[in-house]
């Protein structure tokens, strides 16, 4: 059975920094394609960054230059770097992973998602 599970979240100051981690399990090969997604209150699920197996990355133009994200495929571990948050990335956020190659952000063609792990950032 395949999970997902999320770590890392936290509150913040604006300008601060947090590392989220999502460990993956029950799937025997390399995920095509994983990624981060958030949910604001009263907000859309957006996509913010997607990592393909070889390490191809695509982010949201919200968090470009500020979010890093990783993978450690030996570990079946996705990891996302938050420099200079700001209060607008306050949100839960979700690890996602699919079994084929990286379409876009749209949180549509994700097949696997954890549970979630909240970040607040604080002005």
């Amino acid at each position: 059975q395949v999970q997902l599970v999320e770590s890392g979240g936290g509150s913040v100051q604006s300008g601060g920094s947090l590392r989220l981690s999502c460990a993956a399990s029950g799937y025997s090969y390399n995920w095509g394609c994983m990624g981060w997604f958030r949910q604001a209150p009263g907000k859309e699920r957006e996509g913010v960054a997607i990592i393909d197996s070889i390490g191809s990355t695509t982010y949201a133009d919200s968090v470009k230059g500020r979010f890093t994200i990783s993978r450690d495929n030996a570990k079946n571990t996705l990891y996302l770097q938050m420099n200079s948050l700001k209060p607008e990335d306050t949100a839960m956020y979700y690890c996602a992973a699919r079994q084929f190659g990286c379409l876009s952000l749209n949180r549509a063609g994700f097949d696997y998602w954890g549970q979630g792990t909240q970040v607040t950032v604080s002005s």
